[in-house]
């Protein structure tokens, strides 16, 4: 009878850390996340922002439409000396994994005050909502997430 109970009990257990473990795991990311952090629409504006004395201006511009989708082009300037950049395609209106977009060095910036980075990307396409909010955030390499008090997003239009 107790190893009835027990074993109901685990089963029990298991069942609510799957049903909410992952509510409760994705809350924390996105509270964390969003703690302070002003929202800025990447294809309507340049975002500006500084962060521990170093400013930092994005931009993000639609390079045309190829098989795959919509390609993007994204522009980063910052006076900081940054070795390797990194920019990391999140589904903000939806969970749809993380995706690495690999940033290279452009040189300097036209008006010679910093450093400027782009990435040419494809965003992926969410089946059941045409038009997806996606959020990039920017990261030193593969290890150091940077603390951006502004949120950068995007919306994207799939297939329809």
């Amino acid at each position: 009878m107790l190893k009835a109970l027990v074993a109901v009990l685990a089963i029990a257990g298991v069942v609510a850390l799957g049903i909410f473990g992952p509510r409760w795991l994705m809350s924390e990311d996105v509270a964390e996340a969003d703690q302070g952090a002003v929202e800025c629409d990447l294809l309507n504006t340049t975002c500006h922002w500084a962060h521990k004395g170093k400013s930092w201006h994005a931009r993000l511009q639609k390079s045309g439409v190829q098989a795959q989708g919509t390609e993007y082009h994204l522009t980063v300037k910052t006076n900081g000396n940054q070795p390797r950049m990194l920019a990391v395609l999140r589904g903000e209106s939806m969970y749809l994994g993380e995706y690495p977009v690999p940033m290279t060095k452009a040189g300097m910036s036209p008006d010679g005050e910093g450093q400027l980075w782009e990435a040419r990307f494809t965003a992926p396409f969410c089946t059941t909502d045409p038009s997806m909010t996606w959020r990039i955030d920017l990261q030193a390499g593969m290890d150091h997430a940077f603390v951006m008090p502004v949120k950068l997003t995007f919306v994207a239009k799939g297939r329809v």
